[in-house]
């Protein structure tokens, strides 16, 4: 029986070298026991099933079935917090990585390298796997975000009131753990003929960062793209624009600047930063979403948005994998509607109407909004 307050951790990795190396690592800390070693992810999965851990270290790249199909399978059927660990060079496996963390893993830790001071990557992984073992995990169905297959916004859809002669002409969204899965249901509620642009930070492990647009630019018919410093906001139309890795992204005098400036709540890109230059920018013309999140990231921000009349969204508490950055906000009274995930596309995509004067006779609301 394990003793109080030791977390249990499953390895599974296809090299015996670094999983040696992975298992050495986090017995070297006596509050970690390794309950388990797979070489595979099929035998990852019995394993799983077998001793319940309290947390899973997954390689992407395995054989008879892959990290990506045994998280899947692990998220589906024993939800289980994951961390990846996996390499960040190749763009094939990187891919797969964002699938995973899509599918439901919780973190991503780049394999040592083996340029790094000793033991700094052993005390990373340490830190980090204890950090994951505390997540509270939700259940994802296997295949739910599968590439090519948009949803369309519902005709349930939760229509988000607008008062007032200001027309919505921005969203800005801002996410981080348990984010990339998040952000896929909510571009796949936005049906084709919403034209409005959306501005994206992500927080994600730089080593994992550069090539995040091109994977979720396949996931949904919406174009995706990196900003670009000097880029005209008009130039942007539909498209989903994110900032880069290690970049904070602001709007100022119609334009998108990239700076690196010091980091917010340890986060460059930081959501607060995008989220308080829109609320400068546009004020009432705005709209923002706060999505799962560790920390209090973007919290403030939302806060700045709704003080200057924007609409504001925060993911709930039971479709959040880490309820933190929305918590926040709900905290601070900056979020104007809460609503689960599967809500928040077709909410957004409500924006793009034109709003509704409320004082005007109910036949006159109805002709402007059809």
């Amino acid at each position: 029986m394990t003793a109080p307050g030791i977390t249990r951790v499953l390895v599974v990795e296809d090299s015996a070298t670094m999983r040696r190396y992975i298992v050495d690592a986090l017995r070297d800390d006596p509050e970690i026991e390794v309950v388990g070693e797979a070489a595979n992810g099929k035998d990852g999965i019995a394993l799983c099933l077998e001793h319940r851990p309290d947390v899973i270290t997954m390689d992407m790249m395995l054989p008879l079935m892959s990290g990506l199909g045994a998280t899947e399978y692990v998220m589906a059927q024993c939800p289980t917090p994951i961390l990846i660990v996996s390499s960040s060079v190749n763009r094939g496996e990187l891919f797969k990585t964002y699938e995973a963390l899509a599918a439901g893993a919780v973190d991503v830790l780049e394999k040592p390298t083996g340029d790094e001071p000793a033991g700094v990557w052993d005390a990373r992984l340490r830190s980090t796997v204890k950090l994951v073992a505390r997540i509270r995990v939700i259940t994802h169905p296997r295949g739910r975000l599968a590439t090519g297959a948009p949803r369309v916004a519902s005709e349930m859809a939760h229509a988000l009131p607008r008062s007032g002669a200001a027309r919505c002409e921005v969203v800005a969204i801002g996410a981080s753990t348990g984010g990339p899965g998040a952000i896929v249901e909510v571009l796949r509620g936005l049906p084709p003929t919403f034209m409005l642009p959306v501005l994206l930070v992500l927080h994600i492990g730089a080593p994992f960062g550069p090539a995040f647009a091109d994977w979720l630019d396949g996931q949904t018919e919406r174009r995706v793209l990196y900003a670009r410093d000097g880029l005209a906001t008009d130039e942007i139309g539909s498209s989903v624009v994110m900032a880069p890795p290690d970049s904070h992204l602001v709007v100022h005098d119609g334009g998108l600047r990239l700076t690196h400036d010091p980091e917010r709540h340890s986060c460059r890109p930081s959501v607060d930063v995008l989220f308080e230059s829109v609320a400068v920018e546009y004020g009432p013309r705005a709209a923002a979403c706060l999505l799962t999140g560790m920390g209090r990231d973007g919290a403030s921000g939302l806060l700045a948005i709704r003080e200057r009349g924007g609409v504001t969204i925060a993911q709930n508490e039971a479709t959040c994998v880490v309820y933190g950055m929305p918590r926040e906000a709900v905290r601070l009274g900056a979020v104007d509607h809460e609503l689960p995930l599967p809500e928040i596309g077709p909410a957004i995509a409500s924006l793009a109407a034109p709003p509704v004067d409320l004082a005007a006779p109910a036949a006159i609301r109805r002709e402007r909004t059809r």
